[in-house]
């Protein structure tokens, strides 16, 4: 049902009634080797969209800068700067996020959204009452969990499981949901 992304939201970039501008792609750790390169986490969906020659964006002040290489790297990849060639240089990129603009992120199948896109919609329970607003979705790795959170600040953890997730209707922006004993 959805794609990893996160993004940034208004109160983070200044982008207009809350739309994310910017999209996490990658998270840098730290310098390797001796010519310019840093360790990068993915967080992306489409890996093969980091590529050389492609414009990024880094930390929270969305400095642009342009991969000049990218190599698979453990569970992550080994990212060069153009114009950076040594560690101490690129060593002030570490532990910032890597975005890429939201204009430019690929379509997805009919049927699937970006987690970004479900952010804040409006979840009701199998009978019709309003439990909330969807306010994140944590990836725990067995299935993601979505934090559903009424006006009085209440919270629902749900499983984003078949059983619990009735229907999604982006159009009038509605979640409907099954909830389990003891939720």
């Amino acid at each position: 049902m959805t794609a990893k992304q996160r993004s940034t939201t208004q109160s983070e970039s200044g982008s207009p009634a809350g739309e994310p501008v910017y999209l996490v792609i990658g998270y840098l750790r730290r310098p390797h080797g001796i010519h310019g390169e840093i360790i990068m986490d993915l967080h992306t969906d489409f890996p093969d969209r980091i590529k050389s020659g492609r414009q990024i964006f880094i930390g929270d002040k969305h400095r642009p800068e342009t991969f000049g290489g990218v190599r698979e790297h453990g569970d992550g990849v080994l990212v060069k700067f153009r114009g950076i060639e040594t560690p101490e240089d690129v060593g002030r990129f570490r532990n910032q996020w890597v975005y890429v603009k939201a204009s430019e992120v690929p379509p997805l199948p009919e049927g699937k959204y970006y987690q970004y896109e479900m952010i804040g919609l409006d979840v009701i329970d199998d009978g019709g009452n309003p439990l909330g607003k969807l306010e994140e979705i944590l990836e725990t790795g067995a299935n993601d969990v979505y934090i559903v959170r009424d006006e009085s600040g209440k919270e629902i953890l749900l499983p984003a499981i078949p059983s619990v997730i009735l229907d999604l209707d982006m159009g009038r922006r509605i979640l409907k949901v099954h909830l389990l004993e003891g939720l």
